[in-house]
């Protein structure tokens, strides 16, 4: 399967799981679907049928209420079963609404709490290089993430050891939960800010897979990557696209009808 039919089936999914079970933030989900598609599609080795395969490379979801997209892409590359989507976010399911490893294979660390992902990541990166394995650490976080303290710590540490086996994934899609990042607290200039952590920093249209799959596999020898992901929430359904109503909101029939249409065109 490529990694564009993969997103299309990823996006579907998200879409059917956020309106069974009436759950939000199936814009934040749009808009980081292509990203997970192109590593789980293209770039990271990891085993569906030996999920704690040791030299796998790991994948940490840092903006963790887009959990709906990481379980549908796992569903979907062969972590278990993809009828067991339909019970996201229902009373007694392991799919909770934010992402949980909680006896799901493939999930490596539950988050919710922003500003988690990153600090883990590192150790993972770190215990990887003192083992003296090969595999990679890939986290993605949400832009409005950046605001929480406990990232910068972690990008210090990052650059400090010369974690150059961790990829961080900024979800640059300008949205927060009720209005843009930067009439929140303003992030900009980001690059400026990763460059005098001492991170190589690289940019990529968020939706474009040669772009992103190039990137993911450029060797920073010596230095942590961090790619600026450049993305549109809601990406995929023209309602839902740079409307951050669609953080909380769940699609009614009419609007899953609708979404569904545009997808399966």
């Amino acid at each position: 399967m490529s990694s564009i039919e993969l997103a299309k089936r990823v996006r579907i999914n998200c879409l059917r799981m956020v309106h069974a079970g009436g759950s939000s933030h199936i814009g934040s989900a749009l808009s980081c679907v292509d990203i997970l598609a192109v590593l789980y599609g293209k770039i990271m080795s990891y085993k569906a049928e030996n999920p704690d395969w040791e030299d796998r490379d790991r994948f940490i979801l840092s903006k963790g209420h887009a959990g709906v997209a990481v379980y549908a892409v796992l569903a979907e590359v062969g972590f278990f079963s993809k009828s067991e989507l339909i019970n996201h976010y229902r009373d007694g399911s392991i799919f909770s609404g934010h992402v949980s490893h909680k006896g799901i294979p493939g999930v490596e660390f539950s988050t919710g709490s922003l500003g988690h992902g990153l600090p883990v990541s590192v150790g993972m990166a770190l215990a990887s290089k003192l083992d003296r394995r090969s595999n990679k650490v890939f986290v993605l976080l949400g832009d409005g993430e950046l605001m929480e303290g406990a990232n910068w710590e972690a990008a210090l540490l990052s650059a400090h050891h010369k974690l150059d086996n961790l990829v961080l994934i900024i979800d640059r899609n300008n949205l927060q939960s009720i209005d843009t990042t930067e009439n929140t607290v303003a992030l900009e200039s980001i690059r400026n800010k990763f460059e005098a952590f001492n991170w190589a920093v690289m940019e990529a249209d968020g939706h474009c897979h040669d772009s992103l799959a190039k990137i993911f596999t450029t060797c920073s020898t010596g230095r942590p990557l961090v790619v600026i992901a450049h993305t549109i929430k809601g990406k995929g359904v023209s309602f839902m696209e740079n409307n951050v109503a669609w953080h909380y909101k769940s699609p009614n029939d009419e609007q899953l009808k609708q979404a569904l249409k545009e997808l399966d065109r």
